[in-house]
C-alpha cells in the first residue's frame, strides 16, 4: 500500500510551485547517521556515484569526506532508487544530511512510491525524520514520520509546520 497518494500530494510535485529541486534533509545528523546512509546505498543495490568535483571515485567512509578542508568542493553521491529517480546527497555538514530530487522525475504514483520508499529506507536505517519542503523553503510539506513508520503530509499548526527547519 501506498504511503501517499498521488491526487492527494500532486501540488506538492509542481516545479513550478516547489521549485525543480525541492529541499530534503535531515535534522540532528551525525558522521555516524552518514555512515549509516552510506551503508544503507551500498546494502540496497542502489546504483550510486560518488564524486569529487568533476571526478569520480570509490565512496569513501564518511568520517574522510566530512573532515576534508573547509575550502575543498562539497561532495556529492548521486544514487539512483531506480534508474529514471535520482537522489543526489551533498555533504555540507556532519549535523544534517541534506539531498535533493529532481520533482520532473517524480510525476505519478509509482514514481511517488519509490520516493517515499527512499525516505522510508533513510528515515528506518537513521530512526529520524526525512523531510521535504519547497527549494529553498523553510517548512516541510511531507516526509518520513518516524512514530507512524511512514511518509506523511505536515500539516501546519498553528502557523508553523511540523517539524520545521528553523
Amino acid at each position: 500500500m501506498s504511503d501517499l497518494l498521488w491526487d492527494d500530494v500532486r501540488e506538492f510535485f509542481d516545479p513550478d510551485l516547489m521549485g525543480t529541486l525541492p529541499d530534503v534533509w535531515v535534522a540532528d545528523a551525525s558522521v555516524e547517521d552518514w555512515q549509516a546512509v552510506l551503508d544503507l546505498v551500498a546494502s540496497s543495490g542502489w546504483k550510486c556515484e560518488y564524486r569529487e568535483g568533476d571526478v569520480a571515485m570509490t565512496v569513501p567512509p564518511a568520517e574522510r569526506v566530512l573532515s576534508r578542508a573547509a575550502d575543498a568542493e562539497c561532495p556529492s553521491l548521486r544514487v539512483w532508487p531506480v534508474p529514471e529517480v535520482l537522489a543526489i546527497f551533498r555533504f555540507l555538514s556532519d549535523d544534517a544530511i541534506d539531498f535533493d530530487v529532481d520533482l520532473r522525475e517524480v510525476q505519478g504514483q509509482e514514481r511517488l512510491d519509490v520516493l517515499c520508499g527512499l525516505f522510508s529506507a533513510v528515515g528506518r536505517r537513521l530512526g529520524k525524520a526525512v523531510l521535504m519542503s519547497a527549494e529553498g523553503g523553510r517548512h516541510p510539506v511531507l516526509g518520513f514520520d518516524v512514530t507512524a513508520d511512514r511518509v506523511v503530509l505536515t500539516a501546519a499548526r498553528g502557523g508553523r509546520a511540523v517539524g520545521s527547519r528553523q
